[in-house]
């Protein structure tokens, strides 16, 4: 167990005598039943249960704005205490402020976890490494099941568990449970030299406390998880407060509740950029897996749903060679999309622990979904090979007749395996912490691209066949312009809807519309304008059936066009997104200027807290 000094101060003690049966979100405070103290938890490898009368109740943190001075004291003794290196930190220090002088107001926020009542990254995790202990109701994770996806880190609204880029996985607060198993508060708690961080059972109002509020200027809306956390904030601050950070948002007090909420802050100004390089970033690998599985989803619901149903040039293409081949396009496509995955984690070595969480996470349905379409696809491709063509000339047509039952079962199979992983992949970025991905936009822009994306391999994979052996390219490939447009069209309507409903609230997606307006803002009208000069290009080729070298060579060019807007478009989705996090320091959880020191080699120097990318 912890070791307690014998001159501990009364303040870092716990002290709870009386507590309430259900705090605010109307969830019980204690976590077990009444007669039940609750379990070990085995700190240091010790079976011993500490005395806190409070164990299994919900404890929290209560944060007094008014009275932190922004000394960075509970940032120190949260280090120290976990022995984290000068990158990590579970507990920050941001700041907002506003006013002019002499009025001007700063107001320092210290955030860590918050243990919520609905933690949106157990559910989040696809390795089950975070447990929602009864014992003081802390979420714990542990780093040797996380394999560094990440994901918590983006679920999170409060920017709470923390990515190694060392050691290729996640950390985080973890309420300091061996010292509050010999009744000490976290050492946070008890190292804030302005009494402005308490801890104790949730809804207790500390001593010389008025208020326990939920919310505070540059906090995300509670509703999100139910966070356990406390606020007071009496001091009278501007209507209009800004982050000192680099992220474009500041909050403006609203006149019917007296909330603040945040708007865009235009730091950057009007202008717009290519920032064509700022476009590459760590999700690199995802960009890659999304298309590339998009891609291998579409061309296989090209092939399997138009023989299927009768289409006129796609039904010829399931009986001639080429049908085998695309099937196996598509499962090679999917099993690279996998792989590249992989290649996203910090220990991609235990990619097997993705599909632990499938009651929960949509990152375990979506890799058990496309699973399910690669098995099934590989046993369709296999039981379509007896009715090849080339196969039957090989190997005789004894084989044929037994293979229309499964090989439509198996198809059918593969293509629902692949909706669910295309629906997954879509449910993925459903994140209310992420506004600018929580939008429907999101599936039009994933479905869309499975059907251009996967329209273009089918043709890149089946005209040069026909142009060799002389097939009716022309019938095909204006089949597949109206799958191609279709999908065009399904995301443009998106994209047109998302930026019309992001300018009209008051959400971070507000702000990541404001940067894809002005930093990214000529390499976004480059995507928007390629999207559609391909659409009316398609029509128009498509509509005249011209043939030829020209026509040919036009075709390529759109192909060409296609993956580039693709490419923008999915590098600007990862890029962009602002999430509803905590505001950070001009240095420390500042973007910008991490990015600035990785560029100039300061984050060589361990002592300025930036690490570089390993993972």
């Amino acid at each position: 167990m912890f070791k307690v000094r014998e001159d501990e101060p009364p303040y870092a003690k716990l002290f709870d005598p009386e507590t309430l049966e259900k705090n605010r979100y109307g969830q019980a405070i204690n976590l077990t039943p009444v007669e039940d103290n609750g379990v070990s938890l085995c700190i240091n490898g010790d079976e011993a249960i500490g005395p806190n009368p409070n164990r299994t109740k919900q404890h929290a943190f209560h944060f007094t704005a008014d009275n932190c001075i922004g000394c960075h004291a509970c940032e120190a003794a949260c280090s120290e205490k976990n022995d984290l290196p000068p990158h990590l930190s579970y507990r920050s220090v941001g700041y907002v402020e506003g006013g002019t002088f002499p009025n001007f107001t700063r107001m320092n926020i210290s955030m860590a976890c918050n243990h919520c009542d609905d933690p949106v990254c157990l559910k989040g995790c696809p390795t089950r490494a975070y447990t929602k202990h009864p014992e003081y109701g802390a979420v714990i994770q542990d780093p040797d099941i996380c394999f560094g996806c990440g994901y918590c880190t983006w679920v999170c609204p409060y920017n709470a568990p923390q990515l190694d880029p060392v050691n290729g996985q996640v950390e985080k607060c973890n309420m300091c449970v061996d010292r509050l198993e010999v009744g000490l508060k976290p050492a946070c708690v008890s190292a804030c030299l302005g009494n402005a961080l308490n801890f104790g059972v949730v809804e207790n109002t500390p001593e010389n406390r008025e208020q326990i509020e939920t919310q505070i200027p540059g906090f995300p809306d509670p509703s999100i998880t139910n966070p356990n956390i406390r606020f007071q904030q009496v001091k009278t601050l501007p209507r209009e407060v800004t982050r000192t950070d680099s992220i474009p948002v500041k909050y403006h007090k609203n006149n019917e509740d007296g909330k603040y909420r945040p708007v865009v802050d235009q730091k950057e100004g009007v202008d717009k950029h290519w920032n064509l390089k700022r476009l590459s970033s760590r999700e690199n690998p995802l960009v890659i897996f999304t298309l590339v599985t998009q891609a291998a989803i579409g061309l296989f619901a090209t092939a399997f749903l138009g023989g299927m149903l009768g289409v006129p040039a796609l039904d010829a293409a399931m009986q001639s060679v080429m049908y085998v081949p695309m099937v196996a396009i598509a499962f090679g496509l999917a099993g690279l999309g996998l792989f590249l995955s992989t290649t996203h984690l910090g220990k991609p070595i235990r990619f097997y622990r993705g599909f632990n969480n499938l009651r929960h996470s949509p990152v375990s349905r979506e890799g058990a979904g496309v699973a399910v379409f690669m098995g099934f696809a590989g046993l369709h491709l296999l039981c379509m090979l007896p009715n090849n063509p080339l196969f039957q000339q090989l190997f005789g047509t004894s084989l044929a007749a037994y293979t229309f039952v499964p090989s439509l079962v198996t198809g059918t199979l593969a293509f629902l395996g692949s909706l669910v992983g295309l629906y997954y992949m879509y449910r993925c970025y459903r994140i209310k912490a992420r506004p600018f991905w929580d939008h429907w936009q999101t599936a039009t822009t994933f479905g869309g691209s499975a059907l251009a994306m996967g329209g273009l391999v089918y043709g890149l994979l089946s005209v040069p066949y026909l142009v060799v052996i002389g097939g009716d390219y022309i019938a095909l490939l204006s089949t597949l312009a109206c799958v191609i447009v279709a999908g065009l069209m399904i995301e443009a309507l998106g994209l047109y809807k998302h930026a019309g409903d992001l300018n009209a609230s008051e959400t971070e997606g507000a702000v990541s519309h404001y940067i894809q307006s002005t930093t990214f803002g000529k390499s976004y009208w480059l995507r928007n304008i390629l999207i559609g000069i391909n659409v009316i290009a398609i029509a128009i080729m498509a509509a005249t059936a011209f043939s030829g070298v020209l026509a040919l060579s036009l075709w390529a060019v759109v192909g060409l066009s296609l993956i580039a807007a693709a490419l923008i478009g999915r590098a600007i989705f990862y890029v962009l997104v602002v999430p509803t996090t905590m505001p950070g320091a001009f240095f420390w959880r500042n973007k910008a200027f991490e990015e600035h020191a990785r560029e100039i080699g300061l984050a060589a120097n361990p002592a300025v807290g930036v690490a570089t990318w390993k993972h």
